[in-house]
This record gives structure tokens, sequence and C-alpha cells, in this order.
């Protein structure tokens, strides 16, 4: 799908220009939907939590079952390169793609080692401030126990597709999505926040949506300005009673809300669009240097352990290794000398 103007691909060890072919129509992921993504953006010549997304999709594909065929310091260097392709002030979206090529006997299932790898750069304008809408979608988020709500697979947009439809058919720009509890999730493709009385408001995470990267960055930007920030299960009425709305994603980064379902908010009165795109922007500075190392650090723990653990599990010889440490801690742990003697007996 384009998106926007120029695109550059980046597959089999080199840069390609256009919309480049990539997936074979015999292909796992082709048929069976095998895909994991990511995406960055790159705008006003800054590229904020890149290295996050690249870690992200390493971690995406390792919940998926995939073997990653690269690591994300190599993904980011890729990504990097590309960008330098493009004009310093290009608004771009940068997308690393994996996805599954062949699956085993029971052909539903990938081979792991059968992964394959890809980036593609799009320019892509930041959206327009000003008119975004909000309605509530009839479709709701499945649980982390229903599909790979955990990742950033490309199976969980075809529900979030027709939330979106449904959306725009309706006069909206996107929706607000429930889970099966009757819980707001998030809308088909942004985390979302609400304001009220100067504090904010946001959907704890519970495993039906992704706690996003730009989430993270812009609750820690609003404590360090001394907003109190909510995380909680919020229901539709939380969103009817809000005095503000405004959705994070990678695509926008930032965009208020101006109205949910009839009801017009108060942004839409007191700022002007040219006042609301000013204080984005500035905002949008502020994003590209606050708490990356935490994240990182948070992110490649969890990477570690999903490899330390696949490892275990698929070698008997690491398996015998934990055991047999773990049985040697509890001796060292537990043991103590013999309270009995052993004598040589006499018949």
């Amino acid at each position: 799908m384009v998106l926007g103007g120029k695109i550059l691909t980046w597959y089999d060890n080199q840069w390609f220009e256009g919309n480049t072919p990539i997936i074979g129509a015999a292909d796992h992921a082709a048929w069976l939907g095998s895909t994991v993504f990511d995406g960055a953006r790159q705008f006003e010549g800054v590229r904020p939590d890149m290295m996050l997304n690249c870690q992200r999709i390493i971690y995406s594909a390792e919940a998926f079952g995939m073997m990653p065929p690269i690591s994300a310091e190599d993904i980011f260097e890729i990504c990097e390169e590309g960008c330098a392709m493009f004009e310093a002030n290009s608004a771009l979206y940068i997308r690393p793609m994996m996805w599954s090529n062949q699956g085993t006997p029971g052909i539903i299932d990938i081979i792991p080692e059968s992964t394959g790898f890809s980036v593609c750069i799009e320019e892509l304008p930041m959206p327009e401030v000003g008119s975004f809408s909000l309605t509530t979608s009839p479709y709701r988020r499945p649980r982390q126990d229903m599909a790979l709500t955990f990742a950033k697979a490309g199976s969980l947009y075809a529900n979030n597709g027709r939330i979106m439809a449904d959306a725009r058919s309706r006069g909206f720009n996107n929706a607000l999505s429930l889970d099966i509890d009757d819980y707001v999730a998030e809308t088909a493709s942004t985390n979302v926040f609400t304001v009220k009385d100067g504090e904010v408001f946001t959907p704890i995470p519970n495993g039906t949506f992704l706690n996003g990267l730009n989430r993270q960055r812009i609750i820690k930007l609003l404590k360090s300005d001394g907003i109190k920030v909510h995380e909680l299960p919020m229901v539709i009425k939380d969103f009817e009673d809000a005095d503000e709305i405004f959705c994070t994603g990678n695509i926008a980064k930032i965009m208020p809300v101006q109205r949910f379902e009839d009801k017009k908010m108060k942004n839409s009165h007191s700022l002007s669009d040219h006042q609301v795109t000013a204080i984005l922007e500035l905002r949008l500075q502020k994003l590209t240097a606050l708490g990356i190392n935490e994240i990182e650090v948070e992110i490649k723990k969890l990477s570690d352990l999903i490899r330390s653990y696949k490892k275990i599990i698929n070698s008997k010889k690491e398996l015998l290794k934990v055991i047999s440490d773990e049985l040697n801690t509890i001796k060292e742990k537990f043991s103590v000398p013999r309270r009995t003697k052993i004598i040589d007996a006499v018949l």
C-alpha cells in the first residue's frame, strides 16, 4: 500500500526504490497472515524512539514464534541509512517488517527459521490538526488468550480495519473500541487519553491493547510537567464527561479530538488550529529526549528473557543444566553435615 510519496525498500541486503515485491504468492504470510511490523516517524529532522521501535519488532517476532534473522541494532542502522537518502526535513514513516515464508507439515503453524525481513520508508506528511472526531465502535478488542495482543501483528488489523471502516462510514475519523468487559481499550489505531478538571486519564493496559511507546512517552512528559496522570479502567461515560480527549500513536504522535459523538470538546473552542499545531510541535520536540534509556532497558530485558527461555525449552542439554543448577542451589542452601557415622559392619 502506497501511503505518500517517495518509497525506499530494504530487502535481501540492498535498497530498492518504489513499492518493491517482497512476499511470494505461496509464502505463509501471503495467505495465513504471519506478519509483524513496527512504525517509527521522522519529522522536523528527528526520529524519536526509533531504537525502541527496532527492539519492539524483535519482541513481536519472537512472541509470534519467529526467529528474527537480524538484531535490533542492525535494523536501526539500516533505518538510519535509508533515512539519509531522503531530504533532512522530510516527514517519513519508517516501517521494519518480518514475516514467515514457510509452515510446518501442519501448514498453519510457522517454521521459525523461515522468517523474512524488510524495511520500508515512505514520505508521509504529518496529519493536519483541526477536525478529528471519534465515535464508539460496535466491534470489540480480543483478549490476550484470543489473539496475539501483546505483539504488533498484522493479523490484529483486520479487526482494527473494520472498526475504522465503520467509524468512517458514519462520518467519524476513528472510534473507541471496548474489551469484552465493557471497558474502553483504545481506538482502531491509537492509544487514547481524556482530560477532566486539569488531570489526565487513560485506560490501564490490561492485555487487550499495546502499551504504546508514544503513550508511555506522553505519560512521562505530562508527569514531568507536574500534571497528574491516572491509569485506570475507563468506560464510555468517562469520555462523554471529559473536558478534552486526545490520541497518541506513531502516525500523528499526538492528535486532539475535536468531537466525540455529537459533543464538541473544549479544545475545539479555546484554541485555533494554528495554536493547537504550534503547541503540539513544541511537545513533539520534547518527546525526543525523555525517558529513552528506561524504556530501552525494559524492552531489552524482555527480549533477553524470551531468548533465554526459548533456548532452554528447545535444548535438552540446557534444560538439564537448569535442573542441575537448581539442585546445586538447593544443596548449598539446605545441606547440613551428616549427623550419623558410617562404620564397617562386623559380621
